[in-house]
């Protein structure tokens, strides 16, 4: 028997209220009422054969008060003249919402409402959208809308979010409610208040605040370059901005994706070693003085390392590979492991030399998923290479 039964019927409405339709229409002012709610009864044949069965169908529909039911007279050629439920409805949202057992969040979500049209009326179109998520965050709305009117008030401050002023609001709340905050921002705020070339995950600088500044770290690997006293290979780490301005009278750069091999990387006349950063170039580029030295991108000998040397020959085409070649994959065969995940894309920025060991190993030519990490290039290799490289480079 699948007849619709009083659980059937209030399930619906779950339904409704689970995707948020009952606050919507709140918000809206749409009339979601009265509602019909699907009704599967019994048939001519069920009628028939299951009589006392639809008698106790129908006084349990007839019993549920938050309902009500639009009847038909059925003449059935055994039973005669029968009564039988066509349709349910419920007439008004008051109704529903007390059958649901929702009043309480009902009332939290006006409060909200009212606040918001009286505050942010721009932001009713969020509630619209997001009116569960609105009800989850009823005990920090009034503070969500402090920090957003503050926001309009101090457009693109250039401050740290710890320096936010504001009663009852510190920086771990700020940061708590990021995405919620961006998605409130994006409705409130004029659009010469949003840095729209700033991807929306980096929510500090989107909205004007200050970022806490990237770092670059590097070692000196020159003794005779003085740098700091008394330290013959100093390891430094300095904000992008410092080490924009840097001065260093040095005529080759490395720079390796691993610590060890930064730490214990050997001395080469006026260079430097950079600790890198993965895919984010972004900071080194600002750093003009790179363009006038020669660099070396030491990754692994995998898919993805070949990638990174890619996209780093966007912010500096003059960039050379370094061990990431044919001779020094092969010399070091057994040492070779896995890359999990292949990068399957076109790389355009690749020597020749370069682009058909990355598609040898891209097509897995040589072994599925090959890949030869940095740190497993014998360190007598590295320096031999690194001889070879200052005998063949002019003075």
């Amino acid at each position: 028997m699948s007849w619709s039964s009083a659980t059937d019927l209030k399930n619906q409405l779950e339904r409704q209220w689970a995707r948020g339709e009952l606050l919507r229409a709140l918000v809206r002012g749409t009339p979601l009422f009265p509602m019909a709610l699907k009704l599967k009864g019994p048939s001519s044949r069920e009628l028939t054969q299951q009589f006392e069965a639809v008698r106790n169908w129908v006084s349990q529909l007839n019993a549920i008060t938050s309902v009500r039911i639009e009847w038909r007279d059925v003449r059935h050629p055994v039973m005669g003249q029968q009564r039988l439920p066509q349709s349910v409805w419920i007439d008004q949202a008051d109704t529903a919402i007390a059958w649901l057992g929702k009043r309480p969040e009902v009332s939290r979500f006006m409060a909200i409402q009212a606040e918001t049209r009286a505050r942010q009326p721009a932001l009713l179109e969020w509630l619209v959208k997001s009116p569960l998520r609105a009800l989850k965050l009823s005990d920090e709305w009034s503070r969500l809308l402090d920090v957003v009117q503050w926001l309009q008030e101090h457009p693109t401050p250039r401050l740290y979010l710890r320096q936010v002023d504001l009663a009852g609001i510190h920086t771990k709340f700020i940061e708590a409610h990021q995405n919620v905050l961006s998605e409130l921002f994006e409705l409130a705020l004029p659009e010469q208040h949003i840095a729209l070339n700033v991807a929306a995950g980096r929510f500090t600088a989107r909205y004007g605040f200050l970022e806490k500044p990237v770092r670059i770290r590097l070692r000196l690997l020159d003794a005779s370059i003085p740098l700091i006293p008394g330290v013959s290979y100093p390891d430094i780490t300095l904000d992008t901005n410092s080490f924009s301005s840097l001065d260093l009278k040095v005529r080759q750069i490395f720079i390796t994706e691993n610590e060890i091999n930064f730490l214990a990387f050997p001395p080469v006349p006026n260079a430097i070693v950079i600790f890198g950063s993965g895919y984010g170039w972004e900071a080194l580029a600002q750093a003009q003085w790179l363009n006038h030295c020669t660099l070396h991108y030491w990754g692994d000998i995998d898919t993805h390392g070949f990638a990174i040397l890619n996209q780093l020959r966007g912010k500096f085409a003059h960039v050379e590979s370094f061990l990431m070649d044919r001779a020094t994959l092969m010399a070091h065969q057994a040492l070779w492991g896995d890359e999990e995940k292949q990068a399957t894309h076109d790389l355009t920025r690749l020597t020749h030399a370069e682009r058909l060991l990355f598609d040898e190993l891209r097509d897995n030519r040589i072994r599925p998923r090959l890949r030869l990490e940095q740190e497993r290039v014998g360190f007598h290799w590295v320096q031999a290479a690194l001889i070879s490289m200052e005998t063949s480079t002019p003075n």
